[in-house]
C-alpha cells in the first residue's frame, strides 16, 4: 500500500477506555433513572472513547460532501442524466440544496469536493478540487480505475479530513466532528457492487432503485453489476482491488476521510448507502476505523441494511431517506451534539440535591 495510507492507519488507536469509564460513571450520576436516555447515553460514551475526553464538547461540525461521476451510468442504471452531477455541485455551492439547509440547521459547515466530476468545473472559493479523472471508466467493460488512481483518491480523502480538522486560517477552528456525504449520478451501482463483494450477498439482495429506476432499469442495473463482478472477480479481502475494479472516486475519497478522521480521534457520522460503501472500503483497509463510525440512519436502499449488519453498527435514525449529499449525516450530527451536551451539561444528583433511587 501507499506510505500516506499506511502511516495514517498506523496512527489509529483504540477507543480510550478511561474516558469511556468516566463518561459511564457520570451518566450513572445524572438526574435520571439509569439508562433512561437510552441510546443517547451509549452514544455519549462512544464519543468520549473516540475523543479521549470524559466530557466531549463539539463546536465545529463539518460535513464533507464528495462528488464524482461514473462510467457505468452510460449503461442506463440511473433515472437521471450525468449532467445532474455538476448541476448539483453548483447548487451546493450556492447554498440551495437539502444538505445546505440541514447543515445550517445543525451549525455545520459544508465542504464540497470534486473527486471526479466528468467535466471541468470553474474555480470557486468553496469548491475543493481533488479531481482524479473525468469520472471513472465503465466497469461493465473495464476496471473503474487504475491502482494508482485508487490510492490517490483515498489519499485525497485523508488529506482533506486532516486539513479540515487542523485549525488554520482556512478553517478557523478545526472540525471536531465530521459527517460524510456524496453526489454522483449512478453511484448506487458501484456501491451495490462493493457491498455484494464485501458482504458476500447476491447482487439482487443489495441492489435498489437508486434515483428511482423502473423495473426494467432495476433488472438492467442488477445484470450490469453481475456481469462486472463475473468479469473482474474483485478480491473480497482486498479493498483497493475492489475500488479499482468497481469503485468510484467519491467513494474512495470518503473512505480516506474516515481513515484520516479516525487517526485524529474525530468521530465520523456516516450518511446512507454510498457513505456506507465507503465505510466498507475504509474498514477493509483498516478495521480499526470501525469504532470511530456512527451510522446516522438506515437508508431505503436495500443494500444499506447489509452494510450496517456487516459493519456491526446500529443506525440512529430510520426516516426512509435516500437522498445522499450528507443529509442523514447532518441529522445524525444533531443527535451526537445532543448526546454530548446531556453528558456534559446535565446536573448530577449531588449537584441538584436530588435524592437517588433507594
Amino acid at each position: 500500500m501507499n506510505n500516506l495510507i499506511d502511516e495514517t492507519i498506523a496512527k489509529i488507536q483504540p477507543l480510550d477506555a478511561n474516558a469511556m469509564d468516566a463518561a459511564r460513571a457520570r451518566q450513572d450520576q445524572l438526574t435520571k433513572p439509569h439508562g433512561a436516555l437510552g441510546r443517547l447515553e451509549t452514544l455519549s460514551i462512544q464519543l468520549a472513547g473516540i475523543t479521549a475526553q470524559a466530557r466531549p464538547r463539539f463546536t465545529q461540525p463539518a460535513i464533507i460532501t464528495m462528488a464524482g461521476d461514473h462510467g457505468i451510468a452510460r449503461q442506463g442504471v440511473s433515472a437521471y442524466p450525468a449532467e445532474v452531477t455538476p448541476q448539483m455541485v453548483f447548487n451546493f455551492l450556492s447554498g440551495g440544496a437539502a444538505i445546505n439547509v440541514l447543515a445550517r440547521h445543525v451549525g455545520a459547515r459544508v465542504v464540497i469536493v470534486d473527486m471526479g466530476v466528468a467535466s471541468e468545473l470553474p474555480a470557486h472559493p468553496d469548491l475543493v478540487n481533488a479531481k482524479i479523472a473525468l469520472g471513472t471508466r465503465d466497469f461493465s467493460r473495464e476496471p473503474a480505475m487504475t491502482h494508482d488512481e485508487a490510492i490517490r483518491a483515498v489519499e485525497a480523502g485523508i488529506e482533506i479530513a486532516t486539513r479540515e480538522i487542523t485549525p488554520s486560517t482556512h478553517a478557523q477552528d478545526g472540525a471536531d466532528i465530521l459527517g460524510t456525504g456524496d453526489m454522483g449520478i449512478g453511484n448506487t451501482t458501484p456501491s451495490a457492487a462493493i457491498t455484494a463483494t464485501i458482504t458476500r450477498r447476491t447482487v439482487k439482495e443489495v441492489t435498489g432503485r437508486g434515483t428511482g429506476v423502473d423495473d426494467a432499469g432495476l433488472a438492467r442495473k442488477i445484470a450490469m453489476i453481475e456481469r462486472a463482478l463475473d468479469l473482474h472477480k474483485p478480491d473480497a479481502n482486498d479493498a483497493l482491488d475492489i475500488l479499482c475494479k468497481v469503485g468510484g472516486f467519491e467513494i474512495a475519497g470518503l473512505a480516506g476521510v474516515m481513515i484520516g478522521a479516525a487517526a485524529r480521534r474525530v468521530p465520523v457520522v456516516i450518511d446512507g448507502f454510498i457513505s456506507g460503501a465507503a465505510a466498507l472500503i475504509a474498514c477493509g483497509l483498516a478495521p480499526t476505523v470501525q469504532p470511530y463510525l456512527i451510522a446516522a440512519h438506515r437508508s431505503v436502499e436495500i443494500g444499506h441494511r447489509a452494510i450496517l449488519e456487516h459493519l456491526r453498527v446500529e443506525p440512529l435514525l430510520d426516516l426512509d431517506l435516500r437522498l445522499g449529499e450528507g443529509t442523514g449525516a447532518a441529522l445524525g450530527i444533531s443527535l451526537c451534539l445532543a448526546a454530548a451536551k446531556i453528558l456534559d451539561e446535565m446536573a448530577t444528583f449531588a449537584d441538584a440535591g436530588v435524592s437517588e433511587k433507594s
